[in-house]
C-alpha cells in the first residue's frame, strides 16, 4: 500500500534469510504461486539457474523470474536465466507481456554458460515465447563476469533480432543512463 513498509515477495525457502536479518514484511512464493500486494499482482515463475546464498545451501531454494501486473499492464523479468522450455509455459498461462525484462550479457564460453545465462539468440526466443509485445535487455555492459566483452549484446542483439526475422526494437538494449518512456496499453 502507498506510503507503508517495503514488502519483499521472494522465491521459495528464502524467507529464513530475510528473518534472520530482521526483515519481517517477507512473504515467500513457489512457482506459479501469486500474491497480491496493493493493485500488483507478483507471480514466481520459473527460471533456469542454479541457487544459493552461502557456501552449503546450493539449490536448496527456488530460483525465480517474476511476472508483475496490474491495471491491465503486465511485465516478464526473467532475471539470470539458461533457456529452457519453460518460457513456453510461461507465455502460455500468463502472457502475452506489455514488456520483458530479458538478460542477454555473461554468455561465453556457452559450454560453461548455457545452463544459467542465455545468449542474445536466446534472448529473442525467449521475447517470442512469452509472447512479449516489447522487451529490453538487462543483465549485461557492467561486469565482467564472462568471456564475451562487456559491449558484445550491443553486435550480437542485432544480430539475432535479424536472425529471427523481427524488427530491431523488438529487444531494446539501452546505454548506460538511458532512459525509455513507455506508454500503457490503451483499452
Amino acid at each position: 500500500q502507498p506510503g507503508g513498509p517495503p514488502v519483499f515477495v521472494v522465491p521459495r525457502g528464502l524467507a529464513d534469510w530475510f528473518h534472520d536479518r530482521g526483515i519481517r514484511n517477507v512473504h515467500s512464493v513457489g512457482w506459479w504461486q501469486h500474491h497480491r500486494t496493493g493493485v500488483l499482482d507478483v507471480v514466481g515463475v520459473p527460471a533456469r539457474h542454479w541457487s544459493g546464498r552461502g557456501m552449503f545451501d546450493r539449490n536448496q531454494t527456488h530460483w525465480s523470474g517474476w511476472v508483475l501486473a496490474s491495471g491491465g499492464v503486465s511485465v516478464y523479468f526473467a532475471g539470470d536465466t539458461g533457456y529452457s522450455s519453460d518460457f513456453v509455459d510461461i507465455g502460455e498461462r500468463l502472457g502475452p507481456f506489455d514488456l520483458a525484462l530479458l538478460p542477454v550479457g555473461a554468455y561465453a564460453p556457452r559450454d560453461f554458460m548455457r545452463d544459467q545465462h542465455v545468449d542474445p539468440g536466446e534472448a529473442v526466443r525467449i521475447h517470442q515465447d512469452v509472447r512479449a509485445q516489447q522487451s529490453v535487455g538487462i543483465h549485461w555492459g557492467t561486469f565482467e563476469l564472462s568471456d564475451e566483452s562487456l559491449d558484445a549484446p550491443m553486435g550480437d542483439v542485432p544480430l539475432a533480432l535479424q536472425a529471427a526475422g523481427l524488427a530491431p526494437t523488438a529487444l531494446r538494449l539501452l546505454r548506460h543512463g538511458e532512459t525509455l518512456t513507455l506508454r500503457a496499453p490503451q483499452p
